[in-house]
């Protein structure tokens, strides 16, 4: 635990102390050392700062100073035990500390490097995770936590985004950044592409002017190998005074090396292991030595980074690190002197010091390559290239886009179409046992109508989930998803995006939660606005069941084409929304388009089937959780209130006309009430009150719209053992017509694809926009296009 954690008059041993440069050491010069007992005296009166004893003396510490030491709290003394006693009790607690510090053997590990470098596999693979892997900048949108064993210690490993650097500029800059700062992890370890060394080597530097412990995973070591280069990397590491282990993440090779040398770093005992400055020429050495040494008389400035990464952060005008000295008493004399010093070396260099300071870093990781790497012959003719030449092309570029979209949909519908008849199967099965021999009452027609008709109704477009996940996968970690946000900039650009924001855009098609939480990685304000309040309009997974059954059923010979015209109009929508806002309401901020490009790969098998069943895994859960809850509450809905005058005939179907809306209060459900006070809205898009029932029901989750279909057409004894899909076109007794038409399937799906968005989805702009105001605007906007849309569109499906 933490010293702050300690209550007035507990004692424990010190452990480990987690700050950083001037700060740790100014607490172990004050005697906070491994072994030591503290007790802890009082609180101020505001709880903060705290009074502690240490080797006889006191001294007081604020809560964010204690909260950076590791303590072993001590067990109470028996006030009548002899000093000998107490004496050995207290080496034994020491022996304790240096057990729980050695033994326990617990090493906080972060992994930071660039997008694309293969961290999050590296992650998976580690620990057993299951975090999709997604081949451009922008997936990890925050830190992803495991644990595991290795050699008798316990690692706590944490995923952060990628990032090029630890400047300010970018949200992923700022998190690992603010990471490192408040949890000071034990051991970095900096994944580098071996293929691409020069680019990644810079976040490197930066990692290095932070003089924190660290380990590099040589990462895609057969990349390296393939190309013929060769690589000394024991000198490269030595050299920069960091260990370097070549891996391949994909496949697990040298993971095992890479955490051995973790141990190794952790325990002080590596040879490689050296404080390095990457000399940045002599002008600006002597800037930075000035301001570095200033920083060194202020504890709290230096208490998370070394003085002199802050200083070279200061030279390069970093804003959070201006934030951070504000509140030094030496503040405005920090700055005056740093813009004295730039001036300087602008002066001399004929440069902008940002730049300065980049190209000697860049001259730095040159210099150590030209000593370590022989690059082989290139080919210039390379995969990525001749792949690019077509996928990239103006000709080919959006044809190539549509027909693989094509070709998901149809092997989506197509193949999932096989497992789904066998779970259908299974589903009415199990039913018809239900309907056999449990005996008649509310608890059957529960299990039967709720629960089975419910969940079962769902639980089979699970194929179909698999399958388009899986496919998803397979195009983002091959580097396609990055070529799709590359030929789609020029169209993003007419709407006031760019190409970046593509990529959220394809996620939403997963689900919306997620994407519009990777829309942090768009620099421009009003471009990440926009992104997310449209994300909605992208046909997330959840909506597959409803298409899935309703394209089957009323378009199965067309049903690929209808697939890719839903996911199509809802792209279409959501590019008019965009425009829309950049032209009345967000302010035009654009930012270049800059996007990484990664060469092609080909993902492992493995990898894409984990992802795939982690998102199988996830509609599971849903199932037995809102789904099953929905689908219970739904039941109970449509089941009560009891009437005398149907008590014959509990769970008979209540028949009304699509236009019959008037309601019966002596023969009527509270489902049926609900439906039939909402339907005069919705019946001119062609809806039954089951149709407005479920659309309502969808809000919470839209997998529960289908579940919520399934318990009101259930209860038909002649069509009670067959599919969902023909008991929705089984003609109602009282209009002698079916409740869904072609046309009426039309109109819904669309009005599905467009309306309010699920809660999660709101919540989820409300958390990234900042304001509540957006998630409203979803709920009304959205609602109202989606019901002009699906009234256009039945009434055009009429006339055919």
């Amino acid at each position: 635990m933490r010293l702050d954690e300690l209550t007035t008059g507990e004692k424990a041993i010190i452990v480990k102390i987690l700050g950083h440069g001037a700060f740790r050491k100014r607490l172990l010069e004050m005697g906070f050392v491994k072994g030591r007992e503290v007790d802890v005296l009082l609180h101020a009166p505001l709880r903060d700062p705290i009074k502690y004893s240490i080797m006889d003396y006191e001294v007081s510490l604020r809560r964010s100073e204690a909260h950076l030491i590791e303590v072993l709290p001590m067990q109470p003394q028996n006030h009548h035990s002899d000093s000998t006693s107490h004496t050995n009790t207290l080496h034994e607690i020491r022996d304790a500390a240096t057990e729980y510090n050695t033994h326990r053997k617990t090493i906080n590990v972060a992994l930071i490097g660039n997008p694309n470098c293969g961290k999050t596999s590296l992650f998976n693979i580690a620990s057993g995770a299951h975090e999709h892997v997604g081949n451009y900048s922008g997936v990890t949108v925050d830190a992803k936590k495991g644990i595991f064993n290795h050699n008798g210690y316990t690692f706590n490993i944490v995923d952060l985004p990628g990032t090029y650097s630890l400047d300010s500029y970018s949200p992923e800059e700022l998190y690992v950044r603010r990471y490192l700062k408040d949890e000071t992890p034990d051991v970095i370890i900096n994944v580098v592409v071996a293929s691409n060394l020069e680019r990644n080597l810079y976040l490197t530097t930066e990692l290095i002017d932070m003089d924190r412990s660290m380990v590099i995973a040589l990462n895609m070591y057969d990349e390296l190998k393939h190309l013929g280069d060769k690589l000394d990397y024991k000198l490269l590491g030595e050299m920069i005074g960091v260990p370097i282990v070549p891996t391949v993440s994909r496949s697990g090779q040298g993971i095992d090396k890479l955490f051995d040398t973790v141990i190794a770093v952790y325990e002080d005992r590596h040879n490689s292991v050296r404080h390095v400055h990457v000399n940045l020429g002599a002008d600006i050495e002597r800037s930075v030595t000035i301001l570095k040494d200033m920083l060194k008389n202020d504890g709290y400035v230096g208490r998370h980074f070394s003085p002199r990464y802050l200083a070279i952060k200061l030279l390069e005008r970093d804003k959070e690190v201006e934030q951070l000295i504000s509140d030094s008493p030496d503040a405005q004399r920090l700055i005056q002197t740093r813009d004295e010093e730039s001036r300087h070396i602008e002066q001399i260099r004929n440069d902008d010091t940002p730049s300065a300071i980049a190209n000697e870093k860049y001259g730095f990781i040159a210099g150590a390559l030209a000593e370590t790497l022989v690059k082989g012959e290139r080919d210039t003719n390379n995969n990525t290239r001749i792949i690019d030449a077509f996928v990239t092309n103006k000709l080919f570029g959006f044809p190539i886009f549509l027909t693989i979209m094509f070709v998901v949909f149809w092997a989506t519908f197509e193949i999932g179409s096989y497992p789904m008849d066998w779970i259908e199967g299974i589903v009415g099965w199990i039913s018809s046992m239900v309907q056999k021999y449990m005996p008649d009452g509310p608890l059957k027609d529960l299990i039967a109508d709720g629960i089975i008709g419910g969940v079962g109704g769902v639980i089979v477009f699970l194929p179909q989930i698999l399958i388009l996940y899986f496919c998803i996968s397979f195009m983002e970690d091959s580097g396609y998803m990055a070529r799709a946000a590359f030929i789609m900039d020029k169209l993003m650009h007419r709407i006031g995006l760019h190409g970046k924001s593509f990529i959220p855009l394809i996620m939403g098609f997963g689900c919306n939660v997620p994407a519009i939480m990777s829309s942090r990685s768009i620099e421009s304000h009003s471009s990440r606005m926009i992104t997310i309040l449209i994300n909605p309009f992208m046909s997330c997974s959840a909506r597959v069941p409803i298409y899935v059954l309703l394209v089957g059923t009323f378009f199965a010979k067309h049903a690929a084409l209808v697939f890719l015209g839903i996911y199509v109009l809802g792209i279409l929508v959501a590019m008019a929304t965009a425009k829309l806002l950049r032209k009345f309401y967000f302010k035009r901020d654009e930012t270049p388009f800059v996007m990484e490009l990664p060469p092609y790969r080909i993902p492992t098998l493995k990898a894409s089937l984990r992802h795939m069943w982690g998102k199988g895994e996830q509609y599971l859960k849903k199932m037995g959780g809102i789904i099953l809850v929905a689908s219970v509450v739904v039941w109970a809905l449509n089941y009560f209130p009891r009437h005398d005058s149907d008590s014959a005939s509990a769970h008979a179907p209540i028949e009304n006309s699509i236009t019959d809306s008037s309601i019966d209060t002596s023969s009527d459900s509270y489902l049926e009430m609900m439906g039939k006070a909402v339907n005069p809205i919705m019946e001119p898009l062609g809806f039954h009150w089951r149709a407005s029932v479920a659309a309502l029901a969808g809000v919470p989750a839209k997998e529960i719209v289908v579940s919520t279909l399934g318990v009101l057409y259930t209860g038909n004894e002649d069509i009670d053992n067959s599919s969902l899909s023909a008991r929705i076109t089984t003609a109602n007794p009282v209009t002698g017509q079916p409740d869904f038409t072609a046309a009426a399937a039309i109109s819904f799906m669309i009005f599905i694809l467009l309306y309010c968005p699920c809660t999660a989805t709101i919540v989820a702009i409300v958390k990234e926009t900042g304001k509540w105001q957006y998630g409203v605007f979803s709920v009304i906007y959205n609602t109202v296009v989606a019901w002009l849309v699906a009234f256009g569109a039945y009434q055009i499906a009429l006339l055919f």
